[in-house]
Order: C-alpha cells, then sequence, then structure tokens
C-alpha cells in the first residue's frame, strides 16, 4: 500500500478497537496501537498529557463512562505528509454520539443522546501511533444540556453538517497534484490573514476573501462564536468581531498541516496570540495576552475554498484570563 494507505489502516483499526472498548478495557486499546512516547494534546481541561495511562485516566475513562453507546460519527477522514516535520498525520472530523448517562467535566447528564463535535489528529511512526491532537467543542455540547456560559453569539451554532458533497472520506488514495493545489490555496488565504495581522487592517474589503472563497462559503465556528454562511455574514459575524476586538495578533504556526485531495486541515499549538481589546465574544477587554488553540478543516471546490469547519479552544483562552468557565458552571448548575 501508498500514498498513506498504511496510515489510514492503522487509524481505521485504532477507532474500531475504541469503539469496542469500555472502561475496563480501554487502556489496552491505547497501549496497544501508541508509541511509548505517546504524546496527546487535548483542549483544555485535558491539555498535554503522556504515555497511554495518562491520556485513558484523564481523557478517555471519564468520557466512555458519561457518553454510553458512544459512535463516531465520521465527515471527514484524510491523511497526507505534514509540511513542518514531512511525517504522515491522520485526520477525521465529526462528532461523537453517545447517550450522556453521566456527569462530565461538571456539565450534568442529560441522561438523552447528544454529540460531541471533534477533531482529531493522529501521527503514525512505524505503525505506532506517536502524537495525537485531539479538540471537540465542550461549549456546545453545554448548549445542548441548556447551559450557554456565553453572551449571545454573533453566529449560530447548531449539530453541523459534513461536507455538501459526501465525499469527505478519503478511504481511498487521491493525485498528490490535487493535495498540491488545494495545499496552494490555504497557504495563500492564511497569507492574506498573517498580512493584516502586520498592517492591523481590521476592516479588510470582501474582495481579499473573493481571491480565496467563494461567495457562498460556510464557516463552521466554534460555539460562542457559530457558523456563517456567505461572505458579508462570515466578514459580519465573525471576521471583523474577531480583528476588531484582538490586537497583537500573532501567529504561531502549527504542529501539523496537510492536505488531501479537495480537503485541507491544520491544528496549532498554540496556532495564534492576541491580546483582547474588548468587544469579542460579547466580552469585555484586558491586558492579558492569550495564546488561541485552533482547528481547522477546510473543502475545496474548483479552484476556491467553499467549507471550513473550526474548533478554537476558547475554554483554553479564557482561563490564561482568568475565566475558568468550567469551574464557574460547575459551581451553580452542578454543586455536588
Amino acid at each position: 500500500m501508498s500514498g498513506y494507505q498504511d496510515e489510514k489502516a492503522i487509524v481505521r483499526e485504532f477507532y474500531q478497537a475504541i469503539s469496542e472498548a469500555d472502561e475496563d478495557s480501554i487502556l489496552s486499546v491505547i497501549q496497544r496501537y501508541t508509541a511509548d512516547d505517546y504524546q496527546f494534546y487535548g483542549v483544555y481541561p485535558f491539555n498535554e498529557l503522556t504515555g497511554a495511562e495518562q491520556v485513558v485516566e484523564v481523557f478517555w475513562k471519564p468520557l466512555l463512562k458519561s457518553f454510553k453507546q458512544m459512535q463516531r460519527r465520521e465527515d471527514v477522514f484524510m491523511a497526507g505528509k505534514n509540511g513542518s516535520d514531512d511525517k504522515p498525520w491522520v485526520t477525521s472530523m465529526g462528532h461523537f454520539m453517545g447517550l450522556f448517562d453521566a456527569d462530565w467535566l461538571g456539565i450534568p447528564k442529560s441522561r438523552k443522546v447528544a454529540m460531541l463535535r471533534y477533531a482529531d489528529f493522529n501521527c503514525v511512526e512505524n505503525g505506532k501511533i506517536t502524537k495525537t491532537g485531539f479538540f471537540c467543542d465542550i461549549l456546545q455540547l453545554m448548549g445542548q444540556v441548556g447551559i450557554s456560559p456565553l453572551p449571545l453569539e454573533t453566529g449560530h451554532t447548531f449539530v453541523y453538517p459534513g461536507p455538501r458533497t459526501h465525499d469527505g472520506i478519503l478511504l481511498e488514495q487521491h493525485p498528490e497534484s490535487e493535495a498540491e493545489f488545494t495545499l496552494a490555496l490555504l497557504e495563500k488565504f492564511i497569507n492574506d490573514l498573517a498580512e493584516l495581522n502586520v498592517t492591523a487592517n481590521d476592516n479588510y474589503p470582501p474582495e481579499l476573501l473573493a481571491k480565496s472563497w467563494h461567495d457562498d462559503m460556510v464557516w463552521y465556528g466554534p460555539a460562542g462564536i457559530g457558523a456563517s454562511y456567505t461572505i458579508p455574514r462570515y466578514q459580519e459575524q465573525h471576521s471583523y468581531p474577531f480583528r476588531q476586538g484582538l490586537k497583537d495578533k500573532v501567529f504561531n504556526g502549527h504542529i501539523a498541516r496537510f492536505a488531501e485531495g479537495n480537503y485541507a486541515c491544520f491544528f496549532g499549538w498554540p496556532n495564534l496570540t492576541n491580546t483582547p481589546k474588548g468587544g469579542f465574544l460579547g466580552l469585555p477587554g484586558g491586558n492579558v495576552k492569550a495564546d488561541m488553540r485552533v482547528v481547522d478543516v477546510y473543502r475545496r471546490e474548483g479552484d476556491k475554498l467553499a467549507e471550513n469547519w473550526v474548533i478554537i479552544d476558547l475554554l483554553y483562552w479564557l482561563k490564561q484570563q482568568g475565566a475558568d468557565v468550567l469551574a464557574r458552571t460547575k459551581s451553580i448548575v452542578n454543586p455536588d
């Protein structure tokens, strides 16, 4: 097999084994598929974990205890060579669906079906997973049980669909030329954003986005911001509030960034550093410079980008500024 097919096969076996595991057997699964020096990068409150045992105790056991009969409802599955270290990475994006039967992270159980949006990056070397970047939208889950800890969104959060074209599960090998074209388009867009950071042009015209994006673009943002549809509404409902509400914006690069076919993805640790000056998320400003960990998954259609799924670790960004949303929520709605 070639074209990252071996790495894809290992990750799919890994996912199948997880789906068959419970709290008692999950450690043996993680140990079987990961390297001895396995590194896990998770959203707050998981953060950086080392080794299978720590990952299982901190992340997997509590998750499996809280969400019964959990299914991985996958929308995108892809692989490619990471631009920074030439290592193969495999990405999965979608939702975990389960019965929310026990409290999780202080969020009270609903005993109803719940959808946890996720994006999962795995580096595969010599037949083992050596690194994982796992992002999930905890704020979106809170909304499903009636908890809204942040001010009103500028966009709209819901259970987001997968690609409009229903072709995001890339099990077969795709021409390298397609990935190169997709990645080049993404790099152009990232460079345009970086230039805005340098010039501090926070009121840029729509023509700048139109160079890389279709007019009917969809941006599926994290809970707290929400989704936007079309270039003008994306500017109004996310880009302008983001750019105008934050200062000292610095792009820090990515741990993994690659493409396959007409899909591309990345995550950083952190991607961005910025300081709130007021307005972003409907919150006041301050003088605390904070890091943002971000996942982006893109779909290209023709010569422009069409859809973008984004998870920002907003809980971590807020925690750095002294606002522990999870702890505050637990103390109010689930103190026992």
